[in-house]
C-alpha cells in the first residue's frame, strides 16, 4: 500500500511522510490499516522491533485527531516519553499539537486540553485520572506502547487498570496495543475488543544464533566464521568482527558491575576502528561526561568514551545515559555493554547485539536462574535497523556443545512467555482500589468487583473467587487505616452489631454498600501514594513526642514500600545496629525486637536509607556517599528524588491529620531536595546556587538572598568564582546593578566559615568493590522500578 492511497488524515501529513522517504507501507502497517487502524478500531500490534510500530501509531492517532479527536500516546518510561515527543513535534508543521506530561503526581496539567497528542507515562496518566483532569474525557485514541509490560509485577497493575479506566471513562475509545514480544497477543486483544496483527514480518533480516568455538550458527542453517584469538574473550571477537564491517554492536550483561568492566574491556577493541576525526570528537564527549559529575564512575565512563566504548545501566546519572545514548546512535561510539533494561528503553539500534549473560542472580531461587524468552528477545530485537544496517544478528554464547543446543531450543527456536496480569496482587490492589473509589469509578462493592472484572486479569484468572476475596481484604485494610467509609461510616462497628465477624463478611453480604474515600483517603490518591506507605507516615508522626529530626523523618519516609531502601551488606547489620541503639530516640514509630530478625533487618535497611539521606543533606560530597555506600549517581539521584517525593506527601498527611510537624518535615524535604544544612535554605532558593555555591558564599558571610543584593561584589566573584556565573546570581538574587566589569575576585579571609564542600549538581557517582551477588540482585530490582523520576 502506497502513503498516497491513505485517507482520513490531515492536510499535510502524506506529504510529510514522503518528505521522511516513506512511500509505502511496511506490511504489518498495512494490514492494520486494513483493520481498520485509521476508522477509530482497536487494533493489537505485535510487530517485530524495527517494523514500524510507530508508523501504526501515527496513522491511528492522526486520523482520530482528523476525525476531531484527541491522542494519548503511553510509553514505560521519561526517556521515552522525551524521544517520542521529539518524532511526534514535526506533526506540528502541519498544524497537530503536541505536549508532553511526566513527573508531578499532583497535577492534572489543564495546559493539555489544547493540544491534539500528548505523550506520558502510564503513572502520569493514573495519576491524571485519579486528579480528574478534565481533558481524559476528550480522548478518542489511547496507544499503548510496549503492551507486554502488563506482565510486570511492578508497573504492570498501573497499565492494565489506567487502559481499563480510560476505557469506561470513554467507551467509544479507540486503542492501540503495541509490543515486539507478546507470547499472547490474542488473549491481549480479546481483552481489549480489537483486531490482531501478528507478524514476524521485519524491513531487514533479522539472524539469531549462537556462538561456540569459532564458529556463529544461525537459526537459518548459516554459519560464520568468528575465531576467538588467544585469551580473547568470545564477546571481543564478536564486538571485533562486526566493527572491522562497519557496524556497531550491544553487549548485554547481567550486573552493573559486569556492564563496567566490559565496557572497559572492550574499550580496548573499539579504538583501534577510530578515525582520527571519531578520536577528536569522542574526547569532547568524555569532557561533558566529566562535567555531569566529578565522581569515578564519571571518569571511568569518560575513558571508556574516549576509545569508543561505553556501559549503561540505571546506576548512572541520567545526563550520562543521555550522552551515551546519543553518540552511540550516531555511531560515534561504537559498543555499549549494558544490563537489560536498555533493551526495553530508548531506540538504539546496533547491527550485532551480543546476549553475552542469560542468567542472572535471583535471590527467591537462591543463585543464578534463566532469564525469560521475552526479556532475550527484548535484547535480540535491538539488532539491525532500516538504512542503518544491510541486516541484524542476535548472538547468544556458549561454552560447550551441549550448551549450545541448549540455547537454541531455550531462546532461539522459543516463543515469548504469555503476559500475564499481576493485578490480584494485594500490594498493586490496595493502591488501585483506593484511587478506584476516590475518582469515582466504584462507588459500591459491586461496583468495584465490576469495575474490576473490566481488567486483563479477570478475563485470564482460573482461580474463582480469588479477585473478590484479594479485593475484600484490601477493602478492610483500607478502612482499617481511615482511608475509605464504607454506608457512610464505620464498617467495623455496624458489622459487630450486625453479629458478622469482619467488616470483609459485611461487605461480602451487600454488594450495595456504599463505598467512600475519606478526606485523608482522597489526599493518599490524590499524592499518588501506596496506601501502606501513607499508613506508615501517618503512624510515625503520630508517635512523635518530641519535633522529628532530619534522620527520623528520613528513617521514616525509607521505611515505606514507595522507596527502594538499600541493602544491608556483609556485617553491615552490626554497623547499624549500633547507630540505631545511638539514635533510637530519633526514629518514629515502633522498631522490632531484634530477635524478629527479617523486620528488624528491613529496619536498619531503612535507616542505612535514612544515614545516606541524612548524609547527603548534611553535604557530604558525592563521591564520598557514593563510594561509602557503594551505590551509583543514578541510585543517589533516585533516593533524593523519591525521598524529596515522600517528604512532600509527608507534609500534604501531616496537614490533613493536623499534625504539629508540618514545618519540620517541610524543612527536612528542603534539605534533601537540595543537599545543604538548615542554613543554606535561603541561599539555595536563588537560581544558579547549588549546595557548593551557596557553602562558598555562606563561608564568605553571605547568609541569605537579601546579603547577595548588597555584598560587595569582589567577595562575591570569589566565592562564585565566574564572572557569568556570579551576574546571573546576582541578577536572579534582584541586584540593581549585577555586573561584574572590572571587579577582581576578593581572597578569603582568615577565620572565614567552614563547611561541606559538595558539588552543584545532584547527580551522585559510582562507588567500587560492589562483589555481593545479592546488592547486585537489588542493584537490578531497582533497575527495573527505577525511581518516579524515570516516569
Amino acid at each position: 500500500m502506497n502513503v498516497e492511497e491513505l485517507s482520513g488524515l490531515p492536510p499535510g501529513a502524506i506529504e510529510h511522510f514522503e518528505r521522511e522517504g516513506i512511500e509505502e507501507l511496511y506490511p504489518p502497517q498495512a494490514e492494520a490499516v486494513e483493520a481498520g487502524a485509521t476508522e477509530g478500531e482497536n487494533l493489537v500490534a505485535a510487530v517485530p522491533t524495527a517494523s514500524g510500530k510507530t508508523m501504526i501509531a501515527a496513522l491511528s492517532m492522526l486520523s482520530a485527531v482528523e476525525r476531531g479527536g484527541k491522542a494519548l500516546y503511553i510509553v514505560p518510561l521519561r526517556a521515552l516519553a522525551s524521544e517520542k515527543k521529539a518524532e511526534f513535534e514535526a506533526y506540528e508543521g502541519f498544524g497537530v499539537t503536541v505536549g508532553v506530561t511526566t513527573g508531578n503526581y499532583e497535577s492534572t496539567d489543564e495546559w493539555l486540553a489544547t493540544k491534539d497528542i500528548i505523550v506520558a507515562t502510564s503513572e502520569k496518566v493514573d495519576s491524571l485520572v485519579r486528579n480528574g483532569a478534565d481533558w481524559l474525557a476528550d480522548l478518542t485514541c489511547v496507544v499503548s506502547d510496549e503492551v507486554h509490560l502488563i506482565d510486570d509485577a511492578n508497573r504492570g497493575p498501573t497499565l492494565e487498570v489506567t487502559l481499563a479506566k480510560l476505557r469506561q471513562l470513554n467507551p467509544a475509545l479507540q486503542v492501540v496495543a503495541l509490543s515486539a514480544t507478546v507470547g499472547n497477543a490474542d488473549e491481549i486483544a480479546d481483552w481489549l475488543d480489537a483486531a490482531l496483527v501478528d507478524t514476524d514480518w521485519r524491513p531487514i533480516d533479522l539472524r539469531m544464533g549462537v556462538h561456540y568455538g569459532n564458529a556463529l550458527n544461525f537459526d537459518d542453517g548459516s554459519t560464520r566464521e568468528v575465531p576467538v584469538e588467544g585469551s580473547e574473550k568470545q564477546e571481543a571477537a564478536l564486538v571485533r568482527d562486526i566493527l572491522q564491517e562497519g557496524g556497531s554492536s550491544l553487549v548485554f550483561v547481567n550486573s552493573r558491575r559486569n556492564a563496567e568492566a566490559a565496557g572497559r574491556r572492550l574499550g580496548g577493541v573499539a579504538t583501534h576502528e577510530l578515525t582520527d576525526d571519531e578520536r577528536s570528537k569522542l574526547a569532547d564527549l568524555a569532557a561533558e561526561i566529566r562535567d555531569v559529575s566529578d565522581t569515578e564512575t564519571s571518569e571511568e565512563l569518560a575513558e571508556c568514551v574516549e576509545r569508543g566504548s561505553a556501559f549503561h545501566h540505571a546506576g548512572l546519572a541520567s545526563e550520562h545515559r543521555s550522552l551515551v545514548e546519543d553518540a552511540f546512535r550516531d555511531r560515534l561510539l561504537k559498543v555499549i555493554s549494558a544490563t537489560p533494561t536498555l533493551a526495553a528503553g530508548v531506540n538504539t539500534p546496533a547491527r550485532r547485539v551480543v546476549v553475552r549473560d542469560w542468567r542472572r542472580f535471583n535471590p527467591t531461587a537462591g543463585g543464578m536462574a534463566p532469564l525469560d524468552v521475552l526479556e532475550v528477545h527484548q535484547m535480540m530485537g535491538r539488532a539491525g535497523r532500516p538504512g542503518l544496517d544491510p541486516y541484524g544478528e542476535a548472538v547468544l554464547l556458549a561454552k560447550s556443545h551441549d550448551e549450545s543446543e541448549e540455547l537454541f531450543d531455550r531462546y532461539v527456536w522459543a516463543d515469548p512467555e504469555p503476559v500475564r496480569s499481576k493485578l490480584a496482587a494485594e500490594p498493586a490492589l490496595r493502591t488501585h482500589v483506593l484511587a478506584t473509589i476516590a475518582s469515582g469509578f466504584a462507588r459500591t462493592r459491586g461496583g468495584l468487583l465490576d469495575f474490576l472484572e473490566e481488567t486483563l486479569y479477570a478475563s485470564q484468572s482460573t482461580e474463582p473467587g480469588r479477585l473478590e476475596r484479594v479485593a475484600d481484604d484490601v477493602l478492610s485494610y483500607l478502612e482499617r487505616n481511615d482511608f475509605i467509609e464504607r454506608d457512610g461510616g464505620n464498617a467495623g462497628e455496624q458489622a459487630a452489631a450486625d453479629g458478622f465477624t469482619s467488616a470483609a463478611e459485611m461487605a461480602g453480604q451487600d454488594e450495595e454498600v456504599d463505598l467512600e474515600a475519606t478526606s485523608l483517603g482522597h489526599t493518599v490518591s490524590r499524592l499518588y501514594l501506596d496506601p501502606m506507605s501513607a499508613a506508615e507516615i501517618v503512624h510515625g508522626l503520630e508517635s512523635a513526642d518530641d519535633r522529628p529530626t532530619a534522620l527520623g523523618l528520613y528513617q521514616l519516609v525509607s521505611r515505606t514500600p514507595d522507596m527502594y531502601e538499600l541493602y544491608l551488606r556483609s556485617g553491615e547489620d552490626e554497623q547499624y545496629g549500633e547507630l540505631f541503639y545511638e539514635r533510637e530516640a530519633e526514629l518514629l514509630g515502633d522498631p522490632p525486637s531484634e530477635f524478629e530478625d527479617e523486620r528488624f533487618e528491613d529496619w536498619l535497611s531503612a535507616l542505612k536509607t535514612g544515614k545516606l539521606l541524612e548524609d547527603w543533606a548534611e553535604e557530604d560530597d558525592e563521591d564520598t556517599i557514593t563510594e561509602r555506600y557503594k551505590i551509583g549517581p543514578g541510585d543517589l539521584r533516585g533516593k533524593v528524588d523519591t525521598a524529596e517525593w515522600l517528604l512532600g506527601a509527608a507534609e500534604s498527611l501531616a496537614n490533613e491529620i493536623g499534625s504539629e510537624w508540618t514545618v519540620a518535615v517541610r524543612e527536612a524535604r528542603a534539605r534533601v531536595e537540595h543537599g545543604v544544612g538548615d542554613e543554606l535554605l535561603e541561599l539555595v532558593s536563588v537560581g544558579g546556587v547549588g549546595r557548593k555555591r551557596a557553602r562558598r558564599l555562606y563561608e564568605r558571610g553571605i547568609e541569605e538572598p537579601a546579603d547577595l543584593r548588597t555584598a560587595d561584589k569582589g567577595v562575591v566573584l570569589g566565592a562564585l568564582k565566574g564572572e557569568k556565573t556570579a551576574e546571573t546570581i546576582l541578577e536572579n538574587a534582584g541586584r540593581e546593578d549585577p555586573s561584574m566589569d572590572g571587579v577582581e575576585p576578593a581572597t578569603p579571609t582568615a577565620g572565614t566559615r567552614s563547611g561541606g564542600s559538595n558539588d552543584d549538581r545532584t547527580d551522585g557517582g559510582e562507588g567500587t568493590g560492589r562483589a555481593d551477588p545479592a546488592q547486585e540482585a537489588s542493584d537490578d530490582a531497582d533497575e527495573s522500578q527505577s525511581s518516579l523520576g524515570d516516569f
